[in-house]
């Protein structure tokens, strides 16, 4: 894990999480298109924090960048699952116990909802996760999860990602997300929507933003709804 953001006493911590492959046990090489395509989401929260409002804006905040030994998730192993949670047992170490938001995308996303287990994680802010439908979610009981997919995705199939919303939340999980019109999962069509998105919704689980109107609706909804799980991100289509 690196820090591109790390003051004396963080108050909490945002981790990123980029993608990968199904398989890949070679080592991630030194110019890693899934890594650079994360770069503006940790800038963009950096932006958030500095911009926002009280005395401690842009002072309280660590973020971080979470780093794989290897490019695959790689089966049973798991290895990017495995790599987050090393990184959170570092964050804890170095930190403390500092509430932590992690945002991943796609094998990032996976790997960050499977590492949620972790004490120091408040929630997790999924980008076109890649969501099995054998994934585990009991794990994720009192987490706020966040999941953003766009709707012209043919990598990770948007339906599966609703699919898992509905048993995190049946499992306890307090869950919303946005269906982002016109984007696939490369993230490029709209894409300051969202890194603005995902940076608003990170501090927002750290208590350091507001909660959009909807989204709060939303994780408020209790196991076996289904309202809420997919809301229509404002903007153009």
């Amino acid at each position: 894990m690196s820090w591109r953001v790390r003051p004396p006493a963080p108050d909490a911590a945002v981790l990123v999480l980029h993608g990968g492959r199904e398989f890949g046990p070679e080592p991630v090489p030194a110019l890693n298109l899934p890594g650079l395509r994360m770069r503006p989401f940790a800038r963009a929260v950096e932006r958030a924090v500095q911009q926002g409002p009280g005395e401690d804006a842009g002072r309280s905040l660590a973020v971080g960048t979470v780093h794989y030994r290897c490019r695959g998730w790689n089966g049973e192993r798991a290895d990017a699952a495995r790599d987050a949670e090393a990184a959170l047992a570092e964050l804890a170490e170095t930190l403390g116990p500092v509430p932590t938001v992690l945002i991943g995308h796609s094998m990032g996303g996976r790997a960050a909802l499977r590492a949620a287990a972790h004490p120091c994680v408040q929630g997790v802010v999924a980008l076109a996760p890649w969501c099995p439908r054998d994934e585990p979610t009991e794990h994720l009981r009192g987490r706020s999860v966040l999941m953003l997919h766009g709707d012209r995705d043919r990598v990770t199939p948007p339906a599966d990602t609703d699919l898992f919303a509905l048993r995190a939340r049946d499992h306890g999980a307090r869950v919303a997300g946005y269906r982002v019109f016109g984007s696939g999962h490369t993230l490029m069509r709209r894409a300051g929507d969202w890194h603005r998105t995902a940076a608003g919704l990170a501090l927002a689980l750290l208590g350091l933003a507001a909660l959009p109107e909807e989204i709060g609706t939303a994780l408020a909804v209790e196991a076996g709804g289904s309202d809420g799980v997919c809301i229509p991100l404002a903007g153009r289509r």
